[in-house]
């Protein structure tokens, strides 16, 4: 209760109550926002129905194009920020829901039946009982939710100062196209333990972090409707069609493809 006797509002991701194994919620901004540091009792699916989204936790960030949705496991600490207008649905899963699904986050591919399902879900019953058209429907996004594979929007992160020196300058400014011996000069290391580092701190190596790096940039700048020309030039590519030939060998598409509109 609040010291008014007026009962406090429950964040969905804080519901306890096992007759409602999944809570939604939605939300839309017409601005850039920022969800400082938290964490949650239930696990949560973030599908961004319109603009792009960006998920942090200590072991690195994903970039949530449109269509697309985050897993975000049960009590990870995270941060979220939107890079301009966003249309969030959110589905707050109860443990008992979520036994057995990732315990990592990742972002997945939406498919057409699970969009519809994440929609339908906005209409459901606050409690509903386990033979009910809600309990169906939450088994069938179950289904979907283990059949998902992760897209590669992943930027791993590391907490050695010297991986962390390289990996600052490069989000500063993902174009540059120095080598890893000049990098290694700069952060104090030599080439061989800076390429070592790299491959045991983030579980790539320096010029394939870089590639991803420059990956998830793009995808933000595209989701938000920057053109194609000019998103290759600044990310240092030669031309738009080696950037093409790069997004397509990662992601299995070409940008037009990718972000072509659905219904939302």
């Amino acid at each position: 209760m609040s010291r008014n006797g007026q009962t406090q509002s429950i964040h969905p991701g804080e519901t306890e109550d096992p007759r409602r194994l999944v809570v939604p919620n939605a939300t839309t901004s017409g601005a850039v926002r920022h969800y400082p540091w938290h964490r949650h009792l239930r696990a949560q699916l973030v599908y961004a129905s319109e603009g792009v989204l960006t998920v942090a936790t200590a072991e690195g960030t994903w970039v949530v194009p449109p269509q697309q949705a985050v897993w975000v496991p049960a009590g990870i600490l995270h941060e979220v920020s939107t890079q301009g207008p966003a249309s969030l649905r959110f589905l707050y899963l109860h443990p008992q829901a979520a036994a057995g699904l990732s315990p990592s986050c990742y972002v997945m591919a939406v498919s057409e039946l699970l969009r519809a399902l994440i929609l339908r879900t906005l209409n459901f019953s606050e409690i509903y009982g386990p033979d009910s058209p809600e309990a169906r429907i939450t088994a069938v996004i179950l289904d979907e939710l283990r059949a998902s594979r992760p897209e590669p929007l992943h930027l791993p992160m590391s907490a050695d100062p010297r991986i962390r020196a390289v990996t600052a300058a490069l989000i500063a400014q993902p174009a540059l196209n120095d080598t890893l011996d000049q990098w290694a000069r700069r952060a104090g290391a030599s080439e061989r333990t800076l390429a070592r580092l790299f491959l045991k701190e983030t579980g790539m190596t320096f010029g394939a972090w870089r590639q991803r790096l420059r990956l998830l940039t793009a995808v933000a700048r595209l989701g938000e409707g920057d053109p194609v020309t000019s998103v290759a030039y600044d990310l240092g590519y030669d031309s738009p069609s080696a950037f093409i030939a790069m997004f397509r060998r990662n992601l299995g598409r070409t940008p037009g493809r990718y972000f072509a509109p659905a219904d939302a």
